[in-house]
């Protein structure tokens, strides 16, 4: 719009550069395609002078200066049917208004918008392909079409492995094989780079449609990363060129009849990488908060005879009330948010500053086998033996806890113990947690000096316990009263890494080890799980390596 671009009715369709669109031959729809590879179009084998595969890496781009002469052609036109067919021919429908502001470039300051480019548009044409609905199409040569039972299954899955992660990571996503018109751009998000890599793993034909799309969310975990070097935006620019250029092959397949396989967001994909060096990481400028903000002004709107005033006044005195804030430096006090930090019922410690221990409490003290795995913890990380520990339990207060909430930033999860408290029949699991241990890398060679390294861990929470020391204890090197608070967590089992899943943070686990009683900072965050085949779970850790830019909608209890 502000670009005053016709888009894929142009035969310039893209904005950034100059490519040639094709229509589909004896069809009567204005739509334009750009496949890089067009020798199968009988336009292209007519025309001589006419490209017959474009170099993704060296497209024809467009400047600043030829869109504005080309737009005060198309206004200097005599008639409107000039002024139409000038229009078509370049792709642009006039002057853009924001020209005249010195401080934007044309089109680099117009980027492609990340959530409707991916997830409003490439990921939902992907699953069209993949379920046989795209465009009356079918699979041509290619083997990428889901049975209907396997989509079916895929859809429950979807559906079900809610309850089984937070509510941290988003809104719960429905069943996508029922309820697709319903499904938000967040949660399609959610849905392509933590559970589609599981539940899509060994569903098709020919392996390689994987592999492909696998392909293509590494590339979008890099774009969505906070920061990103300039290393990474070379290799999203070499990722999506071999990505177009491998779509092409598995689902165009070269063939005139397939054009519509090829709409203009395919090609877009070629000119992300450039963006990001221009304008920064994609969420500096995808459309998430202009849609959450448009959302959040519906309940300005109350009068029916009026909609226009009262949405109005509620945008004017919304924005008195932030700069009045902003002023008097009075967010918690004019917040309508209520505050995550003071529960009632809560217990901190100023020697746990990052956390807080939550309700419930439990009334009695916990059972012996309990405490001796709080004995074995204590002995480790203090050096005194089991007898002295013990007996020094036998004086301490003992407290078995609910939850426990990490208060060192505002991202701060709040985890779950499994064996204490009321989850609500939809309830979702906040029980699993990624943890960090030291583990000793010559254990298995007594003779060698202890060599210790930091390893990451997943597990259950199974206990969240505080034992506070009223008064010194000698054996125990305490010097004054002293509070521990310790986690217990039933460790899973982890397989060895997916190959094609590695660096995704995504691992598989069928089974339980060790208990691990722990110090509650070494709790580092709240993960999923999605039901796998062969009675498997896959572990999702969205705070790992690959924490990243995302966007969540209304949050829920868990």
């Amino acid at each position: 719009m502000f670009m005053r671009m016709k888009g894929h009715n142009g035969v310039s369709p893209c904005r950034m550069c100059k490519i040639i669109g094709l229509r589909v031959p004896d069809a009567r729809a204005t739509t334009h395609y750009v496949p890089l590879d067009r020798s199968c179009h009988p336009e292209v084998r007519r025309d001589s002078a006419a490209i017959q595969v474009y170099d993704p890496a060296n497209l024809p781009a467009r400047s600043a200066s030829e869109i504005i002469a080309q737009g005060l052609e198309v206004e200097r036109a005599k008639t409107k049917a000039e002024a139409e067919r000038l229009a078509t021919k370049y792709g642009v429908k006039g002057v853009p208004l924001l020209s005249y502001v010195p401080s934007l470039s044309f089109p680099h300051s117009f980027p492609y918008d990340f959530m409707h480019l991916i997830w409003e548009n490439l990921i939902k044409n992907l699953i069209l392909l993949w379920t046989g609905d795209f465009k009356g199409l079918d699979e041509g040569t290619g083997e990428y079409q889901l049975a209907k039972a396997v989509w079916e299954a895929i859809g429950s899955r979807t559906a079900s492995s809610s309850n089984t992660i937070p509510s941290a990571y988003g809104s719960r996503v429905p069943n996508i094989s029922k309820d697709r018109p319903n499904v938000s751009a967040e949660m399609w998000s959610f849905w392509t780079l933590y559970l589609a890599p599981v539940l899509l793993r060994r569903r098709f034909k020919n392996r390689k449609y994987y592999i492909h799309f696998i392909e293509l969310v590494r590339l979008l975990n890099i774009c969505i990363q906070f920061e990103i070097s300039d290393a990474e935006v070379e290799e999203v620019r070499t990722g999506f060129i071999e990505w177009v250029r491998s779509y092409e092959k598995l689902y165009f397949q070269y063939k005139q009849e397939r054009l519509p396989i090829c709409p203009l967001t395919i090609h877009a994909l070629l000119h992300i990488a450039d963006s990001i060096k221009f304008t920064g990481p994609v969420w500096c400028y995808w459309a998430f908060p202009m849609e959450r903000y448009c959302g959040s002004l519906q309940p300005g709107i109350r009068s029916r005879r009026f909609p226009w005033a009262s949405l109005d006044r509620y945008v004017v005195e919304k924005a008195q009330l932030t700069q009045i804030m902003t002023v008097y430096n009075a967010f918690s006090e004019l917040s309508l948010v209520e505050s995550q930090v003071q529960v009632p019922g809560s217990f901190s410690d100023s020697s746990y500053p990052s956390c807080v221990l939550l309700p419930p409490k439990s009334s009695t003290r916990p059972a012996a086998n309990q405490l001796n795995t709080i004995a074995a913890a204590l002995s480790t990380r203090t050096g005194a033996s089991m007898a002295a520990v013990n007996a020094a339990l036998r004086r301490a207060l003992v407290e078995e806890w609910g939850k426990v909430r990490r208060v060192d930033s505002e991202a701060g999860d709040t985890m779950r113990s499994c064996s204490l408290g009321v989850v609500a029949e939809d309830g979702r699991d906040a029980t699993f947690v990624r943890y960090e241990m030291l583990v000793d890398e010559n254990a298995r060679y007594p003779r060698r000096a202890a060599k210790y390294v930091k390893q990451t861990f997943y597990g259950q929470l199974t206990h969240l316990y505080r034992v506070h020391f009223p008064t010194s204890v000698p054996s125990l090197k305490i010097l004054e009263p002293t509070t521990y608070i310790l986690a217990a967590i039933r460790a899973c089992d982890l397989k060895p890494d997916v190959t094609q899943l590695r660096g995704l943070d995504i691992h598989f686990h069928q089974g339980y080890g060790h208990l691990d009683v722990i110090d509650v900072t070494a709790l580092q965050a709240l993960v999923g799980r999605v039901p796998a085949q062969n009675n498997e779970w896959a572990v999702i850790d969205r705070s790992g390596a690959l924490a990243r830019a995302d966007w969540f909608g209304e949050s829920e209890e868990d």
